[in-house]
């Protein structure tokens, strides 16, 4: 198989399209707009709509109605843009709908910045809507993980028939990396018994989804409750690397677990033993990644481009709080191979304090 030269967005697109994605509506914004000129370019050649709406929410809503018909289809957005379109995710997730959507993360409250960050965790994860629903969290830390877990997402999100998020970032939607790309396939839209077909002349009635209003909340409690018990349990996805024998496990996603790579490696040369548990599902968390950690660990450190550490809880749940943890949080700056190194030292030596997550 041959590979090809490719931004992170550009294989997220590409994967999708290749996935049989036939309906993308979106949104200009930093730093994913190649997602969206890719689409505009490659859509109608697969035989697709491309739609640029007036606004995040009306592309959104556009998303809802393709869904609704069976078609696999996909948004992308970021930050302040991404904020948007919670309310039609809500609405997604209400009716089971299967949806992708692709939020690459900028640093800052509001507007924010149109660098790389990595502050959009808790939007992803905790909230972004009422009720009780949850998505399936996707954490690319390359270019080839942008394509593979794009062209994934897909199939999970018609598993589960939920909304799947693909949580990428400044740093690796904008890198150029080698890439091999799935194989293309077509997917039927017809298949699915939920979805609507239209009614033709005689017909006297139509193919209908469920949602709570019509099925009751006696079924339909339960049987949600009982999807996102399986959705934690078996989708769970981590990397542990050099964990056996650390004595202090870095935890990372993103961009950030890339440098964290290089550090335990670099680290090791200099006799700091340290390992690294990178999460690739961001939700479910990979709280089984957590269980087997052997005694010679001492601490975890959270490596995020943010201010509060926004993973940290989950390290605690993940880890029982059993071991210290603190946090190298660089912001808007990405974190450095040597940065990580004195921190993890300063650790050792007693400098720095267990972080507090808020």
């Amino acid at each position: 198989m041959d590979y090809v030269l490719m931004k992170g967005n550009e294989a997220i697109a590409e994967a999708a399209l290749r996935a049989g994605c036939r309906f993308y509506a979106g949104y200009p914004i930093t730093p994913q707009s190649e997602i969206l000129e890719y689409m505009s370019v490659n859509m109608e050649k697969r035989g697709g709509i491309f739609i640029q709406g007036e606004n995040e929410i009306a592309s959104m809503s556009m998303l809802y109605g393709a869904a609704a018909c069976g078609v696999r289809c996909m948004s992308s957005s970021s930050g302040p843009g991404f904020d948007l379109k919670q309310e039609e995710i809500s609405y997604l997730s209400a009716a089971e709908l299967p949806a992708v959507v692709v939020n690459a993360m900028r640093y800052g409250l509001g507007d924010g910045e149109i660098t790389a960050g990595q502050d959009s965790y808790w939007v992803s994860t905790r909230g972004g809507g009422h009720g009780d629903k949850r998505l399936i969290v996707l954490a690319p830390a390359s270019v080839q993980e942008c394509a593979d877990l794009t062209y994934l997402a897909f199939d999970l999100a018609e598993k589960y028939r939920n909304v799947v998020e693909i949580l990428s970032d400044g740093a690796v939607c904008q890198m150029i990396e080698k890439c091999y790309l799935p194989e293309a396939k077509e997917h039927d839209m017809n298949k699915f018994d939920w979805a609507l077909t239209g009614k033709p002349r005689d017909q006297k009635k139509n193919k209908a989804y469920n949602v709570s209003y019509y099925e009751g909340y006696d079924s339909y409690n339960p049987r949600i409750r009982n999807k996102l018990h399986t959705m934690f349990r078996d989708e769970q996805r981590w990397e542990s690397f050099m964990v056996e024998d650390a004595e202090i496990v870095l935890v990372a996603y993103g961009i950030s677990s890339r440098v964290c790579r290089s550090a335990v490696r670099q680290a090791r040369k200099e006799g700091l033993k340290l390992g690294l548990i990178r999460p690739i599902t961001v939700w479910p968390y990979p709280r089984k990644a957590f269980e087997n950690v052997p005694d010679s660990v001492k601490a975890y450190v959270s490596v995020e481009m943010s201010l509060t550490s926004q993973m940290g809880e989950d390290i605690i749940l993940a880890s029982h709080g059993d071991r210290p943890l603190y946090g190298y949080l660089t912001a808007k700056e990405l974190p450095t191979v040597e940065g990580i190194i004195d921190y993890c030292r300063e650790i050792q030596a007693g400098k720095v304090q267990p972080m507090e997550v808020i």
